[in-house]
């Protein structure tokens, strides 16, 4: 199987079956994001233990298959990662997305690097970039405790 072929079938798995789609029970942190020229919307709940460790993620929303992809791949990757992990993977992922070939970030497993990397190619579709970024924005929202909608 080609990386490529890799890449869409892990896009597809997410968008179909997103992980940690519901409303977290317990939530102390949260906020909201939409995307208004497309529609796609998220709400992304934290449980944010007193080491600022995410011990619960989950997320509610509607959006095309790379929003709802990017927002699964987010909440899976995200559990049971400090805040400053989770500073550092938001801002490598953003980078990844944006203008870089790879990601830098040595906190991730091989596997967890190519969930992430099958999000790379929208960067070829500037109106794509919002959709795979939105949860990822809403999340720093939330870790700041901003409870705010963020737009896109």
């Amino acid at each position: 199987m080609e990386l490529k072929e890799l890449y869409q079938e892990i896009i597809l798995d997410h968008g179909k079956n997103p992980r940690n789609l519901k409303k977290s029970d317990n939530f102390n942190k949260d906020a909201a994001g939409h995307n208004p020229l497309c529609g796609d919307k998220v709400h992304v709940f934290l449980k944010v233990d007193e080491n600022n460790k995410i011990s619960d993620i989950a997320f509610e929303g509607s959006g095309c298959a790379i929003s709802m992809a990017s927002a699964s791949i987010m909440t899976d990757l995200m559990k049971e990662k400090k805040e400053v992990e989770v500073r550092e993977l938001v801002d490598d992922f953003l980078e990844m997305i944006k203008k870089n070939p790879e990601l830098k970030s040595k906190i991730l497993a091989e596997d967890e690097k190519t969930k992430l990397m099958s999000l790379s190619g929208v960067k070829k579709y500037p109106m794509r970039v919002k959709c795979a970024t939105m949860a990822w924005h809403t999340l720093t929202s939330a870790m700041q405790n901003s409870n705010k909608e963020k737009s896109d």
